[in-house]
């Protein structure tokens, strides 16, 4: 064995391992930095806001908190009489409408004939022309307010419009519910995304396209998924303004410069057997596609 080896073996055996964990360490520095992975994932769903189209007291809640819904079936009823009571009184003003309409224009017609033969003069014809019209819209405006309370005795019955989970219910029956007014919440079970937030400095290796793998956290069996889009802007905390007003923009700001993260977009593949998605859950996002190219 070489002597000089011999007799420096040690600082060559510790200057080859203090090599390796420097060259280790750059690496790692490095993949962190530039590598397409975050573990700041979320399982994110639309969220529905069922308001109803009516007014009145609730008198029936066929669903329960965490149900899920189908599209159609019916989440809660108001009470349906005051619209039936209406829908009839709409009925009668049809009729009325109508017998008064048909009225009209047979003395219309009457007076032209009349007019034509000489023994009616163009004023009153003219004016029973008049009134013909006016029976007409008077009709064909009580024909609107009749299909008007047919769809409110309809929407009295509140349903589900799109496939999902009804969460946080409160609503209960006797409880008075506003038009327009939020009373139950779904989940979309048909909407369920990842968003990844990744750093900025990894937004160069990301392509729409690229196949995620999705790791839930409590859950051992991965997800994939497809990047559908990647986000084109982010709140600016330095900046603040309102229309028409020049900008406020922070005096200070700090030496240590993070970088951004970005939402990314992910639309999921068919879950395997047995995973359970819910809104709000973390993941840790890699981008399998970019690996392979890097």
């Amino acid at each position: 064995m070489n002597p000089l080896f011999l007799r420096f073996r040690r600082q060559i055996i510790t200057f080859l391992f203090a090599g390796g964990a420097i060259l280790s360490g750059y690496l790692l520095w490095q993949y962190d930095r530039t590598s397409p992975w975050t573990r700041d994932g979320r399982v994110r769903a639309d969220t529905v806001v069922v308001a109803p189209d009516v007014s009145g007291l609730v008198v029936s809640v066929p669903v329960k908190d965490n149900q899920r819904v189908r599209k159609g079936e019916i989440l809660f009823q108001v009470d349906p009489l005051r619209f039936s009571l209406a829908l009839s009184a709409a009925r009668a003003r049809v009729m009325e409408g109508y017998s008064d309409m048909m009225n009209r224009l047979q003395d219309a017609r009457r007076y032209r004939e009349l007019l034509a033969s000489g023994h009616a003069s163009p004023e009153r014809a003219e004016t029973m022309e008049t009134l013909a019209r006016e029976s007409r819209a008077r009709y064909e405006e009580a024909v609107a307010l009749l299909a008007s309370a047919q769809l409110d005795l309809v929407r009295s019955s509140v349903r589900a419009r799109v496939n999902g989970y009804v969460t946080n219910l409160h609503l209960r029956p006797g409880d008075f519910v506003s038009r327009g007014q939020g009373s139950v919440a779904l989940v979309d079970s048909d909407s369920y995304y990842v968003d990844g937030y990744f750093e900025e400095t990894k937004l160069p290796f990301i392509r729409r396209g690229d196949r995620m793998e999705i790791r839930l956290m409590g859950v051992s069996k991965p997800l994939f998924g497809e990047v559908e889009s990647i986000s084109r802007g982010i709140s600016d905390q330095e900046r603040s303004e309102r229309s028409g007003q020049v900008p406020r923009v922070n005096p200070t700001f700090s030496w240590v410069r993070l970088s951004q993260r970005v939402p990314v977009r992910i639309r999921l593949e068919p879950l395997p057997q047995g995973v359970l998605l819910v809104s709000g859950q973390t993941a840790t996002v890699i981008d399998r596609t970019a690996h392979r190219s890097q």
